[in-house]
């Protein structure tokens, strides 16, 4: 069944006039995949509360049946032991939250709140998570709202802020905002942050920034950012870039500064570089002083790891707002082709809020056979100053062709300088999105995300938590699962 028959012609034509995916159409957002799987299948019922199996270094988050995918994670300064995450689901309908209250030794789990359908036969599911707390512990989890109707396409999407008070054992509270029709916009890949510095003067904003792929509305789309500055009851959005025509950006990582500047990077895969602005006005206007970094791929890479999806090219930054020799620089990291063809993460640093950027410079190991790095994110010790990034690595793989995936973890303690080598290792097995019991190929994990397109970090005082998806329990038998499949799951550990 063709894509045309499958959501009808009207359904196709804002698809394919959603110019985010005019540069390659095999990456579709996450939710694309979320919204064919619901459209021809049955929303899984509740999960239920989940707890953690494994007492080990590395904990299985999710402990759920079904793929989980897009991992983010967030520390609660107020209390660090406090832990929060959240992850993509496949078979159901909402975003999963998780939380730990033992610095990550086990976790418990709960659903995120949806808005009601639209229309008749009205079907509505989140996709992309990410979460932050303020300095009041707050925690803020931010996804975005995707409307359907068998046989009638997509009838909108916006973006949703859901609130919670107690490390997010609950989430009695949603804020939704820039709802846009089907026939205007796709929006994707919000990502949210707050401004914890003590002295800025929009201490405890919270910022959603996302792209908005619009539908032909040269005023509509582009790289977006919304602010709140009522802890998260209300917000209000502008848009960063000049597009110059809908859907040229992704992957919007917005961040803040001791000073409380905000700043926002992403992908400008129109003109082939990581593009770079920022606000000093808690938001409300925006300058592009000058690009982080000119780069070889444009929007994606098919990495062999990657079995049904392509690896997206997009920022993950970061400020140090420690007291320490670096304070005030500002960090980008990004994956990009290497000359041997294969990916690698990269990261550069300025210390003049953006006006000039150092040369890039890789986070990772130099080794003697090809391995493709990616999905990495990055985070910067408040405390110590240290930069930290995380990232899939294919160094471990014994299949011969890059298949097999652990998540590894890089740091610099020089402000960006150079980074410590080797690599440490955070994942304890290796997954394979390839593997049925050693048949190669399967399609056991077909359901599109497979690692999504981001996995998550956190770190503070010396500590760090990478989140990743890892299917190392893809053939386990997991309760009430209707697959009899684990498929892939939520994975976190502690890194000291």
């Amino acid at each position: 069944m063709n894509l045309l028959s499958r959501f009808g012609c009207f359904s196709l034509l804002l698809f394919c006039g959603a110019q985010l995916f005019a540069q390659n159409n095999s990456h579709n957002p996450t939710w694309w995949n979320k919204y064919q799987y619901l459209l021809n299948h049955p929303a899984d019922n509740g999960a239920g509360p989940g707890t953690s199996l494994n007492a080990g270094a590395n904990v299985d988050v999710s402990n759920e049946c079904g793929p989980q995918s897009e991992t983010f994670i967030a520390i609660n300064h107020a209390n660090t032991k406090n832990l929060a995450a959240g992850s993509n689901e496949i078979f159901r309908d909402p975003m999963r939250g998780y939380f730990s209250t033992n610095n990550g030794s086990s976790w418990g789990a709960v659903d995120l709140p949806l808005p009601d359908a639209i229309g008749t036969n009205g079907i509505r599911f989140g996709s992309d998570p990410s979460v932050a707390f303020d300095t009041q512990g707050n925690l803020f989890y931010g996804y975005i709202v995707v409307f359907f109707s068998n046989g009638n396409g997509i009838n909108g999407t916006e973006m949703a802020v859901a609130k919670s008070t107690n490390d997010g054992k609950t989430y009695p509270s949603v804020t939704f905002f820039s709802f846009s029709s089907g026939s205007n916009h796709f929006n994707d890949k919000p990502m949210i942050t707050t401004d914890t510095n003590a002295n800025s003067p929009f201490r405890d904003n919270v910022y959603l920034a996302w792209d908005a792929a619009s539908g032909g509305s040269a005023s509509g789309g582009g790289i977006r950012v919304a602010t709140s500055s009522d802890h998260g009851a209300t917000f209000q959005s502008v848009r960063v870039d000049d597009p110059g025509g809908p859907g040229r950006g992704i992957g919007a990582s917005p961040f803040t500064g001791p000073d409380g500047t905000v700043y926002v990077a992403w992908n400008d895969f129109a003109n082939n570089v990581i593009a770079f602005a920022r606000s000093s006005d808690g938001g409300a206007t925006w300058v592009r002083p000058a690009i982080v970094s000119t780069k070889t791929a444009v929007f994606d890479v098919g990495v062999p790891a990657e079995s049904f999806r392509r690896a997206l090219v997009y920022p993950s930054c970061d400020a140090d707002r420690s007291s320490g020799p670096h304070r005030g620089r500002i960090y980008c990291s990004w994956m990009d082709l290497t000359s041997a063809g294969t990916t690698d993460v990269f990261s550069a640093f300025s210390d003049d809020q953006g006006n000039t950027w150092s040369p890039k410079i890789a986070v990772t190991d130099a080794l003697s056979f090809p391995v493709d790095r990616f999905n990495h994110w990055m985070a910067v010790d408040s405390a110590t100053g240290d930069v930290n990034v995380s990232f899939y690595d294919t160094r471990n793989d014994t299949t011969g062709s890059r298949f097999m995936t652990d998540t590894f973890f890089s740091q610099s303690q020089n402000g960006g300088t150079s980074w410590l080598s080797p690599n440490l290792r955070v994942s304890s097995d290796s997954s394979n999105e390839h593997d049925c019991n050693g048949v190669f190929p399967c399609d056991a994990i077909d359901y599109g995300n497979q690692q999504g397109d981001y996995e998550g970090l956190a770190s503070f005082n010396g500590i760090s938590h990478p989140v990743w998806t890892d299917s190392r329990e893809q053939q386990a038998l997991a309760p009430g699962c209707r697959t009899g499949l684990a498929m892939e799951e939520v994975f976190t550990a502690t890194v000291k």
